[in-house]
């Protein structure tokens, strides 16, 4: 079973870089070339994480620490660099940030085939997310706060996450339409938590929380959804939901 979704891992993997290359072929050689940076490293996050959750959980928990470690530590940053009526908003952000931690860190303990489902479902969304929207995405939802998220990167993103995890599902053995109800939920709170790093950013007049991973903007940049997703699934579970 895990050779088989470690196999579809790749097939996704393989339909975005020929969509990025439809994408980049147009672009200018830097913005190309920063397109790429960024999908590679996303490939190599990708695979420690998931080979992290298959065979050493452990690992995956001391990762999870260190991705909430590190944010707070970007926020920290922030905090210093703002004025005075920017430093109080940033403790509301700071609440909200270790609310979803605390959920995340939960979330990496729980059992390990509703683990990998969610991330699974998390992973597809965030890819298809930006492919869509990069080949079709033209109403923006959020020009102000987040100018590259567009309501056809959402919907193809949603699409590809919730019909993907129906071949998830044997993981944590659910029915068809819960996993559908499931996976739907983890979709919304990933764009909440990827919308409110956005809306973080910009009260701060950042662009970027830092330059520690290549071609994103940000520890927070690429596990904002992953945060935010992984405190979903782990509140069902505090409520005997799942």
């Amino acid at each position: 079973m895990i050779q088989t979704i470690y196999i579809i891992i790749l097939s996704y993997f393989a339909l975005g870089a020929i969509g990025f290359w439809f994408i980049n072929r147009k672009k200018d050689r830097q913005t190309a070339r920063k397109s790429w940076t960024k999908y590679i490293t996303y490939f190599f996050i990708i695979n420690i994480l998931f080979l992290s959750i298959v065979y050493e959980p452990f690992v995956f928990q001391i990762l999870g620490i260190v991705i909430v470690l590190v944010g707070l530590g970007e926020m920290i940053k922030l905090f210093w660099q703002a004025e005075f009526i920017k430093q109080r908003f940033w403790v509301l952000a700071l609440l909200v940030y270790l609310t979803l931690s605390l959920g995340f860190l939960s979330f990496c303990k729980l059992d390990n085939g509703l683990v990998l489902f969610t991330f699974l479902v998390l992973s597809i969304f965030d890819a298809f997310s930006q492919i869509s929207g990069q080949i079709a995405g033209k109403r923006k939802l959020f020009p102000s706060i987040s100018p590259g998220k567009t309501a056809e990167g959402l919907a193809g993103g949603a699409f590809f996450a919730i019909a993907g995890s129906l071949m998830f599902r044997s993981l944590y053995e659910m029915a068809v339409s819960f996993s559908l109800l499931l996976a739907s939920g983890i979709v919304l709170f990933a764009f909440t938590g990827d919308f409110l790093a956005s809306f973080f950013k910009r009260k701060f007049g950042e662009k970027d929380f830092s330059r520690l991973l290549p071609g994103h903007g940000g520890f927070l940049d690429r596990f904002d959804s992953l945060i935010a997703g992984g405190a979903f699934v782990a509140l069902l579970k505090l409520t005997e939901i799942i």
